[in-house]
């Protein structure tokens, strides 16, 4: 068994699986809120604490024994990692190894001396003969000490710890076949953070988080509405987007003023001032598709509101529903395990 954790601000998610000849096995798919689910939702009230109560809820309700799991992967958000393609001189694997360190001061705003740093080759640079793609990784010992500790006092021997982003492009390049042009925008929406990532073919890597979750959703429809936390969330569970728009779409409030914007127009403009950034400095612009995934990926309208802004081809993923013994399973929001199913995935390629 693999057990990919996702360990969220809000939900902790798990998904195991176990390698086949045909690719993977879905044997689990479950997950565990971190606060209370009756009392208003607060992200730094969330402690270490909490998250060993969830995971080891968790483990408990699936009959999973954190001592006998010998193949975890857990991810660290990109809020707290930066990742970043860059394109180097091929040389041997030695050598680059020694190399990157200096690249990273480069290319990643990050103290060296406190950095841990890992990288992978992604293969021949398309415009240059003697230049290879390196995807870069990078994040803080003090925020990989954290982490491991985490896993060590919920009974697990740490094991592979990866980067969301990277988790994301693992579960979308297995459960979709990738396109040979243009360009694929993968949105995993968080409770209190979006982690955006811009994928294709021989194309740049692109990874971006931005500062707007679930969270936020919620706290518009409670200033709008004047309601609870949880009434506020309930509302947005049933009615999503029209919550707080039904008096935004008429033709003649389509220019809203900068104090009138909702938090879906932030999210949107966000995206915009992401794919123009792609644009701009990589020359490609064919976004082909915008994927969401996240535990409030399905809001109520929110993918015909991103679809209409962006002009750009919006749909929710389903990251399980290519893997073998899907069908023995029920699953409830499936799009939220899109990191988990990642993680997982990358047990299964070391």
């Amino acid at each position: 068994m693999i057990l990919g954790l996702d360990i969220g601000r809000h939900t902790i998610k798990l998904v195991s699986v176990e390698k086949t000849k045909e690719g993977f096995k879905i044997l689990d798919a479950a997950s565990r809120l971190v606060p209370d689910a009756n009392r208003a939702y607060d992200p730094e009230k969330i402690d270490k604490p909490m998250w060993i109560m969830a995971i080891k809820e968790l483990m408990r309700l699936q009959g999973i024994n954190p001592k006998r799991v010998k193949n975890i992967v857990t991810g660290i958000g990109g809020v707290h990692a930066s990742v970043k393609q860059i394109t180097t001189l091929d040389m041997p694997t030695e050598e680059l190894h020694s190399s990157m360190t200096l690249e990273a001061r480069k290319h990643i705003p990050m103290d060296g001396t406190d950095a841990v740093i890992d990288f992978e080759i992604f293969g021949p640079n398309a415009r240059e003969v003697d230049k290879i793609d390196v995807g870069l990784v990078a994040c803080t010992k003090g925020i990989l000490n954290h982490h491991l500790d985490l896993l060590k006092e919920c009974g697990f021997k740490p094991g592979i710890v990866d980067v969301e982003p990277i988790a994301m492009t693992n579960t979308f390049s297995h459960a979709k076949d990738m396109p040979e042009d243009g360009l694929v925008v993968l949105l995993d929406i968080g409770a209190v953070s979006s982690g955006l990532v811009v994928w294709g073919h021989q194309q740049q890597y692109f990874t971006r988080d931005i500062q707007i979750g679930g969270h936020d959703f919620v706290k518009a429809v409670m200033d709008k509405k004047d309601l609870s936390y949880i009434d506020a969330q309930d509302l947005l569970q049933k009615e999503g987007l029209s919550a707080i728009l039904s008096q935004s779409t008429s033709d003649h409030e389509n220019a809203i003023g900068l104090a009138e914007r909702t938090v879906f127009d932030n999210l949107v403009e966000d995206i915009r001032r992401s794919l123009r950034f792609y644009a701009k400095t990589t020359g490609q612009s064919f976004f082909l598709k915008i994927l969401l995934s996240g535990g409030v990926a399905e809001t109520p309208g929110l993918v015909d509101y991103i679809q209409s802004k962006l002009n750009v081809d919006t749909a929710i993923i389903n990251p399980l529903e290519s893997l073998a013994g899907i069908e023995e399973l029920e699953v409830s929001n499936p799009s939220q395990y899109a990191i988990a199913l990642g993680l997982a995935i990358r047990g299964g390629l070391s």
